[in-house]
């Protein structure tokens, strides 16, 4: 807990950012478009390359329709399941406000970050009636466990899009290199990183946090050690992943 009370605001930022993107869904909480009473909803999410949450919603929604009315918004993810007191574990509730993406070529850009997270969304995300939005994160709260609570900046908890533009442009690159010549590497992930499953994993996404792997509908988030902002950086970063995961195997 020292450890967490001593850290920079943009060093937590990166933590909490780190946690949001491991997981795949969210408490999304609005307010309700003919009274402001507020509602919440599960939605299931992905993120851009700097951090921000990305949503695939139906215009048919609840949630929706009440974002139309008012954008503002909040994300609550919870990194707690498996602990036998969850109250222990890590908490983000992001705040902000709710976009619709329109720009074309970021939406096909976006849309293919949401897809590698949910590819089961692929069945109706060409469906007029559902769009891709986007919450720009404002304020965050983390709740880290009893007596590490603290807020962040919006600034604090996202990476940036001027800083991760270089690896966002080379993650498609990345990508189909390591599945294409580094199958062995991908195996060795999924055998050391999630539980020893078996079977063709891929890698999914990379941006400058992590990598992640998939199976079908599963999905792996796999963290570099730290934050990376060039495409140099994230090969080298995931050798030392290679190194980590082949050393985890030995001492099994």
């Amino acid at each position: 807990m020292q450890e967490d009370r001593d850290q920079t605001d943009t060093e937590r930022g990166a933590k909490a950012r780190r946690t949001v993107r491991a997981l795949g869904r969210a408490a999304l909480a609005t307010s309700m478009a003919e009274n402001g009473a507020p509602y919440a909803s599960l939605a299931m999410v992905a993120t851009d390359h700097s951090g921000c949450p990305l949503m695939l919603l139906s215009d048919l929604a609840e949630h929706t329709r009440n974002i139309r009315a008012n954008p503002a918004a909040s994300l609550l993810f919870d990194a707690t399941e498996g602990l036998d007191n969850p109250l222990t574990g890590t908490r983000v509730t992001q705040l902000g406000a709710v976009s619709k993406i329109d720009d074309g070529a970021e939406r096909e850009r976006l849309m293919a970050r949401y897809l590698a997270r949910h590819p089961d969304a692929a069945v109706y995300a060409g469906f007029a009636d559902f769009n891709l939005y986007r919450l720009d994160v404002e304020r965050v709260h983390v709740v880290a466990g009893f007596g590490v609570i603290f807020w962040l900046s919006g600034d604090a908890f996202l990476a940036g899009s001027e800083r991760v533009a270089e690896v966002a442009a080379a993650e498609s690159e990345i990508v189909a290199h390591v599945n294409q010549d580094h199958s062995d590497t991908v195996r060795l992930f999924a055998q050391v990183f999630a539980g020893g499953a078996d079977g063709p994993w891929k890698i999914t996404a990379a941006d400058c946090d992590g990598v992640e792997i998939g199976l079908g509908n599963r999905r792996k988030r796999i963290p570099f050690d730290k934050s990376v902002f060039t495409a140099a950086d994230a090969r080298a970063a995931l050798i030392t992943l290679v190194e980590k995961a082949r050393r985890r195997a030995e001492n099994r």
